[in-house]
């Protein structure tokens, strides 16, 4: 039973940073997934893939999981690049590449 514990990313859906701010603990599943044959929806025997525990600081995510006995592998968030930019930029004479329509 091998558990994540990884920082969430933005959605590529909302411009925010909503729901990426806590750490959270995963499991990998144990099994595949397999379609029913009737509905074709996907489902597992595994309980532990609708586990997910939030925790604010990766201490305490990484404190729970050692003292649960839980192996889990650690993900640092990566630190995205901010570019600022301006509209006026779109117009400025020293543009790197030529306005074209």
């Amino acid at each position: 039973m091998l558990a994540r514990i990884y920082k969430p990313a933005k959605t590529a859906m909302q411009s925010g940073k909503a729901r990426t701010r806590d750490w959270v603990l995963e499991f990998e599943p144990a099994t595949a997934r397999v379609p029913d044959p009737l509905m074709g929806w996907t489902s597992s025997t595994d309980m532990n893939g609708q586990v997910r525990l939030e925790f604010e600081t990766r201490d305490e995510a990484v404190a729970y999981a050692q003292s649960n006995g839980i192996a889990f592998q650690l993900f640092e968030p990566r630190e995205h690049k901010l570019i600022l930019k301006a509209y006026a930029d779109n117009f400025s004479v020293d543009r790197k590449e030529p306005w074209t329509h």
